[in-house]
């Protein structure tokens, strides 16, 4: 976040896109990115897991990440710019 938010700011200086929007972005952004297990967080819990469960929670995280990078855009482009809130 110490690095986004700084990036942000022209963009919001700029007018063209609105404050709600930025902040549901990048709060949607660190969810999906904290679920991979290449993430701190996923490293951890896939670290964390038994030695016999190890490999399915990796393959389960791998799939989960990639089906909320798909998925993820889309649902929160239908709930936050189809009905114009941003």
């Amino acid at each position: 976040l110490g690095a986004i938010i700084p990036l942000a700011v022209p963009f919001l200086l700029q007018g063209q896109i609105s404050a709600i929007g930025v902040v549901a972005a990048i709060a949607i952004s660190t969810t999906i990115v904290d679920t991979s297990p290449f993430s701190t967080n996923g490293a951890l819990v896939v670290a964390n897991a038994q030695e016999t469960e190890r490999e399915g929670v990796l393959k389960t995280l791998l799939i989960y990440s990639a089906l909320i990078a798909i998925i993820g855009p889309v649902i929160a482009w239908l709930v936050f710019v189809v009905p114009g809130l941003v």
